[in-house]
C-alpha cells in the first residue's frame, strides 16, 4: 500500500547512523530471545520517504539489521514500520517474507486498507498496527476506532507511540478496546517528571487492570543519564512488577531522531538491573514475545 499525497514537510533533520559494533552481553541470553522493536529503512528511492516526516534517517538495511540481531544474541525479532515510510510497508514486508519463522512485524495502515491487504500482511508475519502521535508520517488515534475491530479479527494488537503524559485523557477510550494495547518505550515520557505523574500511573494502572503491554525499550529517549540510564531503572522495575507476563524488550535499533547514539549492547545489558533473575529475563525475552507475536513454539 503506497502513501497518499501528504502535507508539506515539518522537519527533514538528518539522523545519526547506528554504531557499527554491539557491546558483549553481560548475562546469559536465553535460547529463543527476541528483540521486539527495531526498524528497517529503505534508501528513500525505491522505498520513498513521506514528505511530512519529522526526520531523515540513513538507510537501515535488512543485512545490517540481521547482523545487529545476531550480535545482540537475539534469535527472533519484531520489525516496526518506521514513520518515514508512512503506510508504505513494502520494505518491512519484503524482509518479513524472507524470515517467516524468526521475524514478525507491526504495520502502519490507513483505515481504507483492504481486507485482502491485511490478510497478506498477516501471512507475511504482521501481528499488530502502530498508532503514532509523536512523529510525522504516522497514523494517529483518529483511525483507531475504524481499525480496531478489523485487526481484532486477525488476532492483532494495537501499538502506541505516544507520550503517556497524555494517556489520562485517552484512557476511557483505550480501556474499551477489545484488542491488546502495547505501549512503546515505557510510555515515552521523561523520567524527570517522576513516577507519580498521572501519565505513568495511568500506564501502570492499564497494565495491571486492562491487560496492556509495555515495551522495555528506549531508555535513552526518556533518561537524563546517557549512557548508563540508572534513572530509568525504577520505571522498568515498576512496570515489570505490575505485569511480568506482559513485558517485552526492544532495542529500538537503529535509534532514529536522537542527538547522541547509544550502544545497542549497552541497552540490552540494562536487563539484569531491571529483571535480576534468569527466569524473569526468560519471560521477558522469550515467553512473552512468543505469545504476543505468535512465534512458533521452541523445539
Amino acid at each position: 500500500m503506497t502513501q497518499p499525497p501528504s502535507s508539506p514537510p515539518v522537519n527533514h533533520a538528518l539522523c545519526l547512523g547506528p554504531l557499527p559494533d554491539v557491546a558483549s552481553a553481560s548475562f546469559d541470553i536465553p535460547r529463543g530471545a527476541c528483540d521486539t522493536h527495531a526498524h528497517v529503512i529503505g534508501d528513500g528511492v525505491r522505498y520513498p520517504y513521506v514528505e511530512n516526516r519529522s526526520y531523515t534517517p540513513p538507510p537501515a538495511s535488512e543485512d545490517k539489521y540481521l547482523a545487529m540481531l545476531a550480535a545482540s544474541g537475539m534469535a527472533r525479532g519484531v520489525l516496526v514500520q518506521v514513520s518515514v515510510h508512512g503506510t508504505d510497508n513494502r520494505y518491512m514486508l519484503d524482509v518479513l517474507g524472507r524470515h517467516r519463522d524468526t521475524l514478525r512485524g507491526v504495520a502502519v495502515v490507513n483505515p481504507d486498507v483492504t481486507d485482502h491487504e491485511l490478510q497478506a500482511m498477516h501471512t507475511a508475519g504482521v501481528r499488530g498496527v502502530r498508532f503514532n502521535v509523536l512523529f510525522g508520517g504516522g497514523v494517529g488515534l483518529d483511525a483507531l476506532d475504524l481499525l480496531a475491530p478489523r485487526i481484532a479479527r486477525l488476532g492483532w494488537h494495537a501499538q502506541f507511540l505516544m507520550d503517556v503524559r497524555h494517556l489520562p485523557d485517552a484512557m476511557p477510550r483505550l480501556a474499551k478496546l477489545s484488542i491488546p494495547c502495547v505501549f512503546d518505550h515505557m510510555g515515552h515520557m521523561p523520567v524527570s517528571d517522576g513516577m507519580q505523574h498521572p501519565g505513568f500511573q495511568a500506564l501502570l494502572h492499564g497494565v495491571k487492570e486492562y491487560g496492556w503491554w509495555a515495551k522495555l525499550s528506549g531508555a535513552y529517549r526518556i533518561s537524563e543519564q546517557f549512557d548508563h540510564y540508572d534513572d530509568v531503572t525504577p520505571w522498568a522495575q515498576a512496570l515489570i512488577q505490575a505485569a511480568p507476563g506482559r513485558m517485552v524488550w526492544g532495542s529500538d535499533w537503529p535509534h532514529v531522531a536522537i542527538p547522541r547514539m547509544p550502544d545497542t549492547g549497552v541497552l540490552r545489558n540494562l536487563l539484569p538491573k531491571w529483571a535480576p533473575t534468569d527466569s524473569l529475563r526468560r519471560r521477558i525475552l522469550v515467553d512473552n514475545p512468543q505469545a504476543l507475536y505468535d512465534f512458533p513454539a521452541l523445539d
